[in-house]
Protein backbone atom coordinates (compact mmCIF):
# COMPACT_ATOMS: atom_id res chain seq x y z
CA UNK A 1 0.00 0.00 0.00
CA UNK A 2 0.96 3.37 -0.87
CA UNK A 3 0.99 6.40 1.74
CA UNK A 4 0.27 8.99 -0.99
CA UNK A 5 -3.23 10.34 -1.30
CA UNK A 6 -5.54 12.04 1.50
CA UNK A 7 -5.69 10.43 4.98
CA UNK A 8 -8.22 8.08 5.62
CA UNK A 9 -9.52 10.04 9.03
CA UNK A 10 -12.38 12.16 9.47
CA UNK A 11 -13.31 14.96 11.42
CA UNK A 12 -16.82 16.31 11.97
CA UNK A 13 -15.53 20.12 12.08
CA UNK A 14 -15.28 22.27 9.32
CA UNK A 15 -11.98 23.80 8.98
CA UNK A 16 -12.72 26.57 6.77
CA UNK A 17 -16.06 28.03 8.76
CA UNK A 18 -16.17 31.02 10.55
CA UNK A 19 -16.93 31.35 14.09
CA UNK A 20 -16.36 28.14 16.84
CA UNK A 21 -16.53 24.99 16.47
CA UNK A 22 -15.80 21.88 18.22
CA UNK A 23 -15.59 17.84 17.47
CA UNK A 24 -13.34 14.90 16.99
CA UNK A 25 -10.91 13.57 14.78
CA UNK A 26 -12.39 10.48 13.66
CA UNK A 27 -9.62 7.44 13.30
CA UNK A 28 -10.64 4.55 11.47
CA UNK A 29 -10.39 1.71 14.30
CA UNK A 30 -12.02 -1.72 13.13
CA UNK A 31 -11.22 -4.46 15.99
CA UNK A 32 -13.01 -7.15 17.75
CA UNK A 33 -15.16 -5.51 19.78
CA UNK A 34 -16.31 -2.79 17.27
CA UNK A 35 -16.11 -3.97 13.83
CA UNK A 36 -17.27 -0.16 11.82
CA UNK A 37 -15.88 2.02 14.80
CA UNK A 38 -13.16 4.91 15.05
CA UNK A 39 -11.16 6.32 18.02
CA UNK A 40 -12.55 10.23 18.73
CA UNK A 41 -9.78 13.15 18.89
CA UNK A 42 -11.17 16.09 19.98
CA UNK A 43 -10.43 19.39 18.34
CA UNK A 44 -11.44 22.89 18.26
CA UNK A 45 -11.29 25.53 15.82
CA UNK A 46 -11.74 29.27 15.75
CA UNK A 47 -11.64 31.29 12.64
CA UNK A 48 -12.25 35.46 12.44
CA UNK A 49 -11.23 38.02 10.18
CA UNK A 50 -8.06 37.93 8.33
CA UNK A 51 -5.11 36.00 9.56
CA UNK A 52 -2.50 33.04 9.96
CA UNK A 53 -3.48 29.82 10.63
CA UNK A 54 -2.01 28.75 14.47
CA UNK A 55 -1.98 25.00 15.42
CA UNK A 56 -1.81 24.37 19.06
CA UNK A 57 -1.29 20.81 19.93
CA UNK A 58 -0.89 19.63 23.81
CA UNK A 59 -0.74 15.58 25.00
CA UNK A 60 1.52 14.64 22.32
CA UNK A 61 2.58 11.77 24.68
CA UNK A 62 0.17 10.77 27.30
CA UNK A 63 1.56 11.25 30.45
CA UNK A 64 2.40 15.28 29.48
CA UNK A 65 -0.24 17.31 31.31
CA UNK A 66 0.84 20.75 31.55
CA UNK A 67 0.32 22.04 27.66
CA UNK A 68 -3.65 20.05 28.00
CA UNK A 69 -4.13 22.06 30.81
CA UNK A 70 -2.85 25.25 29.81
CA UNK A 71 -4.53 25.17 26.30
CA UNK A 72 -8.06 23.94 27.97
CA UNK A 73 -7.31 27.16 30.59
CA UNK A 74 -6.81 29.54 26.83
CA UNK A 75 -9.86 27.53 25.25
CA UNK A 76 -12.39 28.66 28.01
CA UNK A 77 -11.62 31.93 27.77
CA UNK A 78 -10.94 32.94 24.17
CA UNK A 79 -12.97 35.52 22.99
CA UNK A 80 -13.99 35.04 19.44
CA UNK A 81 -14.04 38.78 18.60
CA UNK A 82 -10.23 39.21 19.69
CA UNK A 83 -9.47 36.74 17.17
CA UNK A 84 -7.89 37.49 13.35
CA UNK A 85 -6.91 34.20 12.15
CA UNK A 86 -7.30 30.67 12.48
CA UNK A 87 -7.07 28.46 15.66
CA UNK A 88 -6.89 25.00 15.61
CA UNK A 89 -6.53 23.11 18.57
CA UNK A 90 -6.18 19.39 19.68
CA UNK A 91 -5.43 19.85 24.06
CA UNK A 92 -5.21 16.30 24.14
CA UNK A 93 -3.99 15.20 20.69
CA UNK A 94 -3.06 11.36 21.70
CA UNK A 95 -5.91 10.68 23.51
CA UNK A 96 -6.13 7.03 24.11
CA UNK A 97 -2.48 7.83 25.84
CA UNK A 98 -3.87 10.93 27.99
CA UNK A 99 -6.79 8.41 29.18
CA UNK A 100 -4.40 5.36 30.04
CA UNK A 101 -1.96 7.75 31.85
CA UNK A 102 0.81 6.66 29.26
CA UNK A 103 3.88 8.30 27.27
CA UNK A 104 2.50 5.73 24.33
CA UNK A 105 -0.89 5.19 22.95
CA UNK A 106 -2.16 1.76 24.33
CA UNK A 107 -3.88 1.07 21.51
CA UNK A 108 -0.71 0.04 19.50
CA UNK A 109 2.15 1.13 21.82
CA UNK A 110 3.46 3.98 19.11
CA UNK A 111 5.58 7.26 20.16
CA UNK A 112 3.31 8.86 18.00
CA UNK A 113 5.81 12.22 18.25
CA UNK A 114 8.73 9.30 16.73
CA UNK A 115 6.25 8.56 14.30
CA UNK A 116 6.16 11.80 11.69
CA UNK A 117 5.36 11.61 8.69
CA UNK A 118 3.03 8.81 9.82
CA UNK A 119 1.46 6.26 7.13
CA UNK A 120 -1.91 6.47 5.58
CA UNK A 121 -2.48 2.81 5.83
CA UNK A 122 -0.43 2.53 9.66
CA UNK A 123 -1.46 1.65 12.83
CA UNK A 124 -3.84 4.46 14.21
CA UNK A 125 -0.97 6.42 15.93
CA UNK A 126 1.16 6.07 12.70
CA UNK A 127 -2.26 7.31 10.56
CA UNK A 128 -2.53 10.13 13.04
CA UNK A 129 0.94 11.44 12.86
CA UNK A 130 -0.06 11.09 8.84
CA UNK A 131 -3.28 13.22 9.25
CA UNK A 132 -1.45 16.24 11.50
CA UNK A 133 1.39 15.95 9.35
CA UNK A 134 -0.78 16.05 5.80
CA UNK A 135 -4.08 17.75 6.74
CA UNK A 136 -3.15 20.29 9.74
CA UNK A 137 0.37 21.50 9.81
CA UNK A 138 0.59 21.96 5.76
CA UNK A 139 -2.11 23.94 6.52
CA UNK A 140 -0.59 25.93 9.32
CA UNK A 141 1.58 29.03 9.54
CA UNK A 142 2.52 28.39 12.96
CA UNK A 143 2.77 25.15 15.11
CA UNK A 144 3.12 25.23 18.73
CA UNK A 145 3.08 21.70 20.83
CA UNK A 146 4.00 21.69 23.89
CA UNK A 147 5.62 18.97 26.49
CA UNK A 148 6.84 17.86 30.19
CA UNK A 149 8.53 14.83 30.99
CA UNK A 150 6.06 12.60 31.68
CA UNK A 151 5.82 9.97 34.66
CA UNK A 152 9.89 9.19 33.98
CA UNK A 153 11.50 13.11 33.63
CA UNK A 154 10.73 16.50 35.17
CA UNK A 155 11.79 19.52 33.76
CA UNK A 156 12.71 23.00 34.64
CA UNK A 157 10.31 25.20 32.35
CA UNK A 158 12.43 25.52 29.00
CA UNK A 159 10.97 26.94 25.42
CA UNK A 160 12.06 25.40 22.49
CA UNK A 161 12.17 27.67 19.00
CA UNK A 162 14.02 26.51 15.84
CA UNK A 163 17.26 28.21 15.22
CA UNK A 164 16.97 31.17 12.86
CA UNK A 165 18.52 30.56 9.46
CA UNK A 166 18.19 34.46 8.14
CA UNK A 167 17.22 37.90 9.48
CA UNK A 168 13.69 37.74 8.77
CA UNK A 169 13.63 34.46 10.59
CA UNK A 170 16.06 35.61 13.77
CA UNK A 171 13.60 38.68 14.20
CA UNK A 172 10.32 36.64 13.90
CA UNK A 173 11.73 34.17 16.49
CA UNK A 174 13.41 37.10 18.83
CA UNK A 175 9.81 38.30 19.00
CA UNK A 176 8.01 34.96 19.58
CA UNK A 177 10.75 34.41 22.41
CA UNK A 178 10.26 37.67 24.59
CA UNK A 179 6.67 37.46 24.45
CA UNK A 180 6.37 34.30 25.50
CA UNK A 181 8.36 34.97 28.74
CA UNK A 182 10.23 31.56 30.14
CA UNK A 183 13.72 32.43 31.30
CA UNK A 184 15.33 29.26 29.14
CA UNK A 185 15.23 28.51 26.07
CA UNK A 186 16.98 26.24 23.73
CA UNK A 187 17.44 26.85 20.15
CA UNK A 188 17.31 23.69 18.14
CA UNK A 189 19.02 23.04 14.66
CA UNK A 190 17.51 22.28 12.07
CA UNK A 191 18.21 18.33 12.69
CA UNK A 192 19.00 18.05 16.18
CA UNK A 193 19.92 13.96 17.16
CA UNK A 194 19.39 13.65 13.53
CA UNK A 195 15.92 13.38 14.33
CA UNK A 196 12.95 14.04 11.94
CA UNK A 197 10.64 11.98 13.15
CA UNK A 198 8.84 14.73 15.57
CA UNK A 199 6.21 17.30 15.04
CA UNK A 200 9.15 20.36 14.97
CA UNK A 201 10.46 17.82 11.97
CA UNK A 202 7.13 17.59 10.03
CA UNK A 203 6.60 21.68 10.75
CA UNK A 204 9.94 22.26 9.42
CA UNK A 205 9.40 20.39 6.34
CA UNK A 206 6.10 22.38 5.72
CA UNK A 207 7.55 25.35 6.07
CA UNK A 208 6.06 26.39 9.37
CA UNK A 209 7.08 27.68 12.48
CA UNK A 210 7.81 26.12 15.32
CA UNK A 211 7.50 27.20 19.04
CA UNK A 212 7.50 23.79 21.72
CA UNK A 213 9.40 22.82 25.06
CA UNK A 214 8.89 21.20 28.29
CA UNK A 215 7.59 22.55 31.28
CA UNK A 216 7.41 19.86 34.06
CA UNK A 217 6.86 16.67 34.54
CA UNK A 218 6.80 13.70 37.01
CA UNK A 219 3.13 12.66 35.51
CA UNK A 220 1.91 15.83 37.61
CA UNK A 221 0.49 19.24 36.63
CA UNK A 222 3.13 22.03 37.83
CA UNK A 223 1.13 25.28 38.25
CA UNK A 224 4.23 26.97 36.64
CA UNK A 225 4.22 25.34 33.67
CA UNK A 226 0.45 25.23 33.21
CA UNK A 227 0.70 29.27 33.85
CA UNK A 228 3.32 29.19 31.43
CA UNK A 229 1.84 27.60 28.75
CA UNK A 230 -1.53 29.30 29.21
CA UNK A 231 0.09 32.69 29.36
CA UNK A 232 2.83 32.67 27.13
CA UNK A 233 0.56 31.64 24.27
CA UNK A 234 -1.82 34.24 24.58
CA UNK A 235 1.06 36.47 24.79
CA UNK A 236 2.43 34.79 21.43
CA UNK A 237 -0.79 35.23 19.96
CA UNK A 238 -0.70 38.90 20.66
CA UNK A 239 2.43 39.46 19.36
CA UNK A 240 1.92 37.87 16.42
CA UNK A 241 -1.45 40.32 15.56
CA UNK A 242 -3.91 36.68 15.94
CA UNK A 243 -5.20 37.85 19.16
CA UNK A 244 -6.16 41.47 20.01
CA UNK A 245 -5.06 43.03 23.18
CA UNK A 246 -6.99 42.27 26.51
CA UNK A 247 -5.99 42.67 30.26
CA UNK A 248 -6.52 38.78 31.02
CA UNK A 249 -3.33 38.81 28.78
CA UNK A 250 -0.73 38.87 31.87
CA UNK A 251 2.59 40.93 31.13
CA UNK A 252 5.85 38.80 31.51
CA UNK A 253 7.98 39.83 34.17
CA UNK A 254 11.72 41.23 32.75
CA UNK A 255 13.38 37.86 32.91
CA UNK A 256 17.01 37.39 31.80
CA UNK A 257 16.04 35.03 29.10
CA UNK A 258 19.47 32.78 28.80
CA UNK A 259 19.72 30.35 26.05
CA UNK A 260 21.06 26.61 26.35
CA UNK A 261 21.85 23.76 24.22
CA UNK A 262 21.97 19.95 24.98
CA UNK A 263 22.67 18.31 21.94
CA UNK A 264 25.77 16.05 22.37
CA UNK A 265 25.85 12.79 24.26
CA UNK A 266 28.52 13.99 27.26
CA UNK A 267 25.22 16.07 28.38
CA UNK A 268 23.26 12.67 29.40
CA UNK A 269 23.48 10.68 32.31
CA UNK A 270 22.31 6.73 31.93
CA UNK A 271 22.23 3.72 34.54
CA UNK A 272 24.84 1.92 33.70
CA UNK A 273 22.61 -1.25 35.38
CA UNK A 274 19.38 -1.53 36.85
CA UNK A 275 18.70 -0.81 40.43
CA UNK A 276 17.45 2.09 42.92
CA UNK A 277 19.10 5.25 41.77
CA UNK A 278 19.96 8.00 44.57
CA UNK A 279 20.10 11.21 43.13
CA UNK A 280 23.23 13.65 44.35
CA UNK A 281 21.52 16.64 43.08
CA UNK A 282 18.78 18.92 42.47
CA UNK A 283 17.04 20.48 39.18
CA UNK A 284 18.44 23.83 38.86
CA UNK A 285 22.24 22.98 40.79
CA UNK A 286 25.34 24.45 38.20
CA UNK A 287 26.93 20.70 37.57
CA UNK A 288 31.07 20.46 36.65
CA UNK A 289 32.21 17.58 34.80
CA UNK A 290 33.22 14.58 36.90
CA UNK A 291 30.61 15.68 39.53
CA UNK A 292 28.38 12.92 41.04
CA UNK A 293 25.28 12.48 39.34
CA UNK A 294 24.17 9.99 41.50
CA UNK A 295 24.68 5.88 43.21
CA UNK A 296 22.58 2.90 41.71
CA UNK A 297 21.98 0.60 44.62
CA UNK A 298 21.78 -3.11 44.45
CA UNK A 299 18.38 -3.96 46.17
CA UNK A 300 18.78 -7.64 45.31
CA UNK A 301 22.26 -7.41 47.21
CA UNK A 302 22.43 -4.99 49.62
CA UNK A 303 25.76 -5.15 50.88
CA UNK A 304 27.43 -4.96 47.39
CA UNK A 305 28.96 -0.97 47.44
CA UNK A 306 26.23 1.26 45.33
CA UNK A 307 27.23 1.69 41.73
CA UNK A 308 28.47 5.62 41.33
CA UNK A 309 27.20 7.62 38.49
CA UNK A 310 29.09 10.66 37.32
CA UNK A 311 28.20 13.73 35.08
CA UNK A 312 30.49 14.43 31.94
CA UNK A 313 29.75 17.51 31.27
CA UNK A 314 29.68 21.21 32.68
CA UNK A 315 26.32 22.68 32.57
CA UNK A 316 23.16 23.32 34.11
CA UNK A 317 20.93 20.82 35.66
CA UNK A 318 17.64 20.94 33.89
CA UNK A 319 15.78 17.51 33.65
CA UNK A 320 16.42 14.30 36.19
CA UNK A 321 14.48 11.22 36.78
CA UNK A 322 12.09 11.04 39.79
CA UNK A 323 11.49 7.38 39.65
CA UNK A 324 13.79 5.07 41.69
CA UNK A 325 13.42 1.92 39.71
CA UNK A 326 15.89 2.08 37.07
CA UNK A 327 17.00 -0.24 34.36
CA UNK A 328 19.98 -0.29 32.48
CA UNK A 329 19.91 2.74 29.74
CA UNK A 330 17.01 4.81 31.38
CA UNK A 331 18.14 8.07 31.34
CA UNK A 332 18.70 9.63 34.83
CA UNK A 333 19.60 13.34 34.41
CA UNK A 334 20.51 15.62 31.71
CA UNK A 335 21.95 19.14 31.49
CA UNK A 336 21.65 22.84 29.34
CA UNK A 337 24.61 23.98 28.51
CA UNK A 338 24.45 28.03 27.90
CA UNK A 339 25.28 29.52 25.07
CA UNK A 340 26.87 32.52 24.39
CA UNK A 341 24.42 35.39 24.12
Amino acid sequence: MTDSGKSLITATVNFDKGGIQTGFLRIPHSVDRSAYGYLPIPVFVAVNGEGPTVLMLGANHGDEYEGPIGLMHLLHGLALERLQGRLIVLPTLNLPAVLAGTRTSPIDKVNLNRSFPGKRHGTPTEMLAHYIETELISQADFVFDFHSGGKTLSYLPILFVLRPTDAASQSLTDRIVRAFGCERVRYIDQLAFNEDRTSGAAARRRGAVFLSGEFGGCGSVSKEGVTLVEQGTLRVLHELGVLGADDEISRPALVNIQSFNYSRAEHYVYAPRGGLFEPSFSLGDSIVAGQRAGFIHDPAEPWNAPREVLFQADGLAICYRPLAHVEAGDCLAHLAIPEAS
